[in-house]
């Protein structure tokens, strides 16, 4: 028998990281954002301008993080392989034919 109750799986995700901190990222920005309503509290017209910045700020940076994430995860197999057209195999990109014959 093996006296190990689990098996080695290995380093993990290395998107796992990133992926998290985008997703907070944008928790935190649409909170910020969500509490700096001018409709809700009337502010003075710097605060909302910071507030709605920082909000913004936070919500792009979250997305740019979690669609690198998803690149990286979900990203095309053929670049990586150097089969694709950019790897100079002669085929023309989308229709499949060589230009050699």
């Amino acid at each position: 028998m093996n006296p190990k109750s689990y098996e080695s799986h290995g380093a993990g995700d290395p998107t796992a990281v990133p992926a998290a901190l985008g997703l907070g990222l944008l928790a935190v920005g649409g909170w910020l954002l969500t509490t700096a309503r001018p409709w809700q509290k009337p502010g003075h017209p710097l605060t909302l301008g910071l507030g709605w910045t920082a909000s913004g700020a936070l919500l792009v940076c979250g997305l740019i993080l979690l669609a690198r994430c998803v690149r990286t995860v979900h990203g095309r197999p053929d670049t990586e392989t150097g089969t694709g057209p950019e790897s100079g195999t002669g085929a023309h990109p989308g229709t499949g034919t060589d230009t050699a014959g």
